[in-house]
């Protein structure tokens, strides 16, 4: 599917995950409102090049005046998260109170959509997390903040959807990935350096990973799906494939073997059940292995053996 003709504000628009929305979007015919603070000033040449019209902001200030109006479609990216940093009330601020005051500036657009995290979930092993399974503090060991964070802001979306009558949807997004990174992306520099691959000893560590060309292809059904109350579902591929299964076939491509080592500090497994994504008309198309090979393609094209 393919959205056309409208204005859309993207947050966090430097970012893995939206940069390639936006574009995307913005090569589509749509009217792109790009919003981050644009430290990396080559992101934002992209971005601009690209179509995509980039307006500073900080989320932390809360202050979204200059934003434009007549807005029909908001996707909420940005995210404030630090390694080991335990400064919950920073976070909180402008995680969850941004999200409140960017929502009350947006009041009138058809859609908002906010990409939560399926980070949410309270680890259970290899079970398949559904959207009504219990919530838990998951990233605490290296994200200290983020789990928590993310749960707090969808309870801000879903007070704010209800007074403000504004449609939404809230994604949680599994482990996205493509040309511009993700998660495998940076254990295959760790493999490229020599270095071993952290995963929690309750193996295998799996997950749903989704390519960035599905969530560019799933987004206006996510929109589409925006509700009073809020809709909420898990934003995740439709294969499940573990860390160990990745970062083998990462290593086949680029001739490197993979060393993982335990670690109880690792990430446990996040795998999803997308019953309700499908009921939606979310599908994803890219294989998993499809998707490395392409990832190695962009990222290190030297290191990638032919099939």
């Amino acid at each position: 599917m393919t959205m056309e003709g409208r204005k859309i504000v993207v947050t966090g628009v430097t970012g893995q995950v939206a940069q390639p929305i936006a574009i995307a979007l913005a090569e589509q015919g749509n009217d792109v409102v790009g919003v981050a603070r644009f430290k990396d000033a080559a992101a934002r040449e992209r971005l601009e090049a690209s179509g995509v019209s980039c307006v500073p902001v900080n989320l932390a200030d809360g202050d979204f005046t200059s934003l434009p109006d007549g807005v029909d479609h908001v996707l909420h990216f940005a995210v404030i998260k630090s390694f080991r940093d335990t400064d919950f009330d920073k976070h909180l601020r402008a995680n969850s109170e941004a999200t409140g005051l960017l929502m009350a500036r947006c009041r009138d657009a058809t859609s908002f959509l906010y990409c939560s995290s399926t980070a949410v979930y309270e680890p259970d092993g290899q079970h398949p997390f559904a959207e009504g399974d219990p919530l838990g503090d998951n990233h605490r060991r290296l994200f200290p903040t983020y789990s928590i964070a993310k749960i707090a802001t969808e309870a801000v979306v879903r007070t704010m959807a209800r007074h403000l009558d504004l449609p939404s949807t809230i994604a949680r997004l599994n482990v996205p990935y493509g040309d511009n990174g993700g998660w495998p992306a940076f254990q295959l520099e760790l493999m490229l350096a020599g270095n071993p691959v952290a995963v929690h000893p309750n193996r295998p560590n799996v997950y749903n990973p989704i390519h960035e060309d599905d969530l560019v292809a799933t987004l206006p059904l996510l929109l589409d799906a925006a509700s009073v109350p809020a809709t909420i579902v898990n934003w995740a591929g439709d294969e499940q494939v573990s860390i160990e299964e990745w970062c083998t076939e990462l290593g086949r491509l680029t001739g490197v073997e993979p060393a993982f080592v335990d670690d109880p500090n690792a990430l446990e497994s996040v795998a999803c059940d997308v019953t309700r994504f499908h009921q939606l008309g979310g599908k994803t198309t890219v294989d998993w292995r499809d998707g490395m090979r392409r990832l190695v393609a962009a990222r290190h094209p030297e290191r990638l053996r032919e099939p």
